[in-house]
């Protein structure tokens, strides 16, 4: 009795499956080979993200060696969130097809009108994990494998697909960008204000004063400017090329700088750099001289480098000064390798760094002080010991205190005059039609 129950089991499933079933069309069939290859796309192209962004250093300095088609692969990386870009909206153009085209199918191969739960279970479950499985997951277990083979026949295709795709992608990283751009800057200002915090927090009596300021110095100091920390043109000691060796001895006697620019009819068209040890073994000689012949190149720095990049080309160049100049090419003055690191140690004071000081600013008691224009408002942050982000908000393109003061009155006030910001307020001293020069500051 089991047999025939067996058979009549049988014969039900395979009346149903007839049911189901239709006769395979030629539109089944060409979409059966079409929907095989846009799952290869999909594989290769889902792969090709592994494979790019999975190579190591080592692997990019073999493939720069060779040629063909690895030669691609750093023209591709050159631009990698254009990259990404195209690979994910190709991507995403091929799975979508997919999609459609499986739809398609399985209408011309199943009579499915009547049964809904297993049109969705085939056109939706399958369909998905089917793409999940060979045009996701096994690709890139493959490529993470293989990425440097992957990546080089990947490379051209690439290619042709980022110039099929420039305008989407560039729609596409155009609009990323600005959130991009607002999200970095909000992360960094936190994670700085963060570590501030925290260095106060975690300070206790065996930390020093000194070691304290070192540490709120290192978090700070890859988010300072060159023209923060720069000696303006005004303050500058340098000497034109034409003068003679005499007045020269003069000028480095005076000033006492171990190196000194050297400018052609005027200080924005500097030729080179005089290091005074050059001089050394030529003390003796008369105005005939060339004095000239001994300058090194100078190099030249914009106003909005960041220090810590500008550390960095310092110490490979092995120099000690640098030339800082406006988006014109003008010069806007100097900035030295003591400069910088005194954002870290604090200031490295020697005999001509103390009389500059008196000069700077006087102390009358904690409330008060008398500063000069010309004082850089890093500087004075330091003397004052308040956080160098207080004037942010005012101040401008302005880097001194005299440029601040512009910045609130949009003038320059008469001599006397009161400039009231927070809790500061700004007495003139002395002031011409040209420049702000003497300042008392009061802190209330």
């Amino acid at each position: 009795m089991e047999y025939p129950e067996i058979g009549h089991l049988l014969s039900e499933m395979i009346l149903a499956v007839s049911v189901l079933l239709k006769p395979l069309s030629l539109g089944a069939t060409i979409g059966i080979i079409v929907m095989f290859f846009l799952l290869f796309c999909s594989a290769m192209i889902s792969g090709s993200e592994i494979a790019f962004f999975s190579l190591k250093h080592s692997q990019l300095k073999k493939i720069q060696l060779k040629k063909g088609k690895h030669s691609l692969i750093f023209k591709l990386l050159d631009t990698p969130k254009r990259l990404l870009a195209t690979i994910l909206i190709s991507n995403n153009f091929v799975n979508v097809a997919i999609v459609i085209l499986s739809t398609y199918i399985t209408s011309e191969l199943f009579n499915l009108v009547d049964f809904q739960i297993i049109a969705f279970v085939i056109q939706v479950i399958l369909i998905t994990s089917f793409i999940l499985f060979f045009g996701e997951i096994l690709p890139k277990i493959y490529a993470n494998q293989n990425n440097e083979k992957f990546a080089g026949f990947m490379a051209g295709t690439l290619l042709l697909l980022i110039k099929l795709f420039y305008p989407i992608s560039s729609l596409l990283l155009r609009s990323t960008s600005i959130i991009d751009k607002k999200i970095s800057k909000k992360k960094s200002e936190l994670s700085m204000k963060d570590l501030s915090e925290a260095i106060d927090i975690t300070t206790d009596e065996k930390t020093s004063i000194e070691e304290t300021k070192i540490l709120k110095g290192i978090v700070k100091f890859g988010n300072i400017e060159v023209r923060e920390i720069m000696k303006a043109r005004t303050n500058v000691t340098a000497i034109d090329s034409e003068a003679k060796f005499d007045e020269l001895l003069k000028l480095i006697n005076e000033s006492g700088f171990s190196r000194i620019p050297v400018f052609k009819e005027n200080f924005d068209q500097v030729i080179g750099i005089l290091y005074i040890k050059d001089l050394l073994t030529y003390l003796e000689k008369d105005n005939s001289f060339n004095w000239r012949s001994l300058l090194r190149p100078a190099f030249f720095v914009p106003e909005n480098k960041k220090i810590n990049d500008l550390l960095k080309e310092i110490q490979e160049k092995k120099i000690h000064l640098a030339i800082v100049v406006d988006e014109y090419g003008g010069t806007s003055g100097i900035v030295t390798l003591e400069d910088i690191l005194e954002e870290i140690v604090g200031e490295i004071s020697d005999e001509f760094d103390s009389i500059d000081d008196e000069k700077l600013f006087s102390k009358i008691d904690n409330n008060n002080y008398i500063f000069e224009g010309k004082i850089m408002l890093i500087d004075l942050c330091k003397i004052l010991d308040i956080d160098d982000s207080i004037f942010d908000e005012v101040k401008g393109d302005s880097d001194t205190l005299a440029g601040l003061i512009l910045e609130l009155e949009g003038k320059i006030p008469a001599k006397e005059e009161k400039i009231e910001f927070g809790i500061f307020t700004f007495i003139i001293l002395a002031a011409d039609k040209r420049r702000i020069k003497k300042i008392k500051l009061t802190i209330n």
